[in-house]
């Protein structure tokens, strides 16, 4: 699986972003020919070989030719769905605007649509946050993530006046992302930067396994003695595409209600973002029976589990721990059979292929209106999925 880490050890911005990209080795003619696809014009970008404290990196200008005015996330997605754009970039550009959006909305409490953005609204912001969502496409990344991320330290002047590092969107966009400060006085990581890797990086940590292919630096505005203003990336295979990742566990121990609930818990606790629900029958004090309710969950999702456990059961009381978990990683194909189109879950580890399961409401869709037992639908589909795909 092809993946970029980002190193984000002096932060990020959009510049930084699409310089690093363009010095791991995208071609600028190319990213230049994708982004003429969008109806904006007057600007140029100019992408030059620059040194930070002694490490050659490659800095990325955006030269907007006339004065911009102030946009609306409706404005900017207008934009970018009026424009050529493949239909997979438009959709993740627009995501990382819309989470933008959403971070300001919150600090000046406002809704989405009224938002009015400033500088980040500006065809500069456009061009780097497009640009940077273009550049990963044209590089075959599958798979981004990143390091804890550096935000600096100090205040920033802004069209709101003078404001604390990291500004209130760069906090509300990196809510639930490792970050540190440093006594460097500048603000390293910006509202763009922020948006981009918080809404594309899928996991925040060390770097994982990976066969380096590439590495490319994208410098910053700022010089320090400190550190250099650069933002590192390695692109690479993943060795093991086996996933590490944290999650939250809750559980709590029920012994006062009715049975038949569970089920109708348990799908609503599916249906809100669970990872995984399961009961365990265990022993209580004075001998009660009772059901160990366990429930796997994002850490984002942990808090509307809870409160749905609390709502629909009698717990009055949640076990909450972190917990890592590894999966393989899998995907879902759709193959035809002489059932019809049915859909089967390949995992697999490193490129090789670890197993293949039709997946189960298929099958049972199948043996209901065909009037033949499930198990062996599950087996023929199983056969016929192992010769298609194996």
């Amino acid at each position: 699986m092809r993946t970029a880490y980002f190193d984000c050890f002096s932060g990020i911005s959009g510049d930084m972003t699409l310089g690093a990209l363009i010095d791991a080795g995208l071609s600028i003619k190319e990213l230049k020919s994708h982004l003429s696809k969008l109806p904006i014009d007057n600007y140029d970008i100019i992408a030059k070989k620059v040194k930070k404290n002694g490490i050659a990196a490659t800095k990325v200008d955006v030269i907007v030719k006339v004065r911009q005015r102030e946009r609306r996330l409706s404005d900017i997605k207008k934009i970018i769905n009026n424009s050529r754009l493949d239909k997979t970039i438009k959709a993740k550009a627009i995501s990382v605007f819309e989470r933008l959006a959403k971070a300001e909305a919150k600090v000046h409490k406002t809704s989405v649509n009224n938002v009015h953005f400033h500088e980040v609204g500006a065809i500069d912001a456009i061009v780097d946050i497009v640009g940077a969502v273009i550049g990963l496409h044209l590089l075959g990344i599958e798979n981004i993530c990143a390091s804890p991320i550096n935000i600096g330290s100090g205040y920033i002047k802004s069209a709101h006046g003078i404001l604390p590092v990291p500004g209130p969107a760069t906090a509300e966009l990196l809510k639930g992302i490792p970050v540190y400060s440093t006594d460097t006085k500048m603000e390293l990581t910006t509202p763009t930067g922020a948006a981009i890797i918080s809404t594309l990086s899928k996991d925040f940590g060390p770097m994982p396994k990976m066969d380096i292919k590439a590495i490319g630096y994208g410098a910053g505005t700022f010089s320090s003695p400190d550190m250099p203003n650069l933002l590192r990336i390695f692109i690479g295979e993943m060795k093991n595409p086996a996933k590490e990742e944290n999650t939250i566990l809750l559980e709590t121990n029920i012994d006062d209600m009715n049975p038949q609930i569970y089920e109708y818990v348990m799908e609503r606790l599916f249906v809100s973002g669970a990872l995984d629900v399961y009961l365990t029958p265990i022993i209580m004090k004075k001998g009660r029976p009772a059901a160990m309710l366990s429930v796997l969950s994002k850490r984002d999702d942990a808090k509307k589990l809870s409160d749905i456990i609390f709502r629909e059961t009698t717990s009055i009381g949640l076990r909450v721990q972190e917990i890592g978990r590894i999966k393989a990683e899998r995907e879902i194909k759709e193959i035809k059979t002489k059932y019809g189109n049915v859909r089967v879950k390949i995992a697999f580890d490193d490129k090789e292929m670890l197993g293949i399961n039709p997946e189960y409401e298929d099958c049972k869709r199948i043996a209901v209106k065909k009037g033949i037992p499930l198990k062996k639908v599950i087996e023929e589909i199983k056969k016929e999925a192992d010769r298609i795909l194996k």
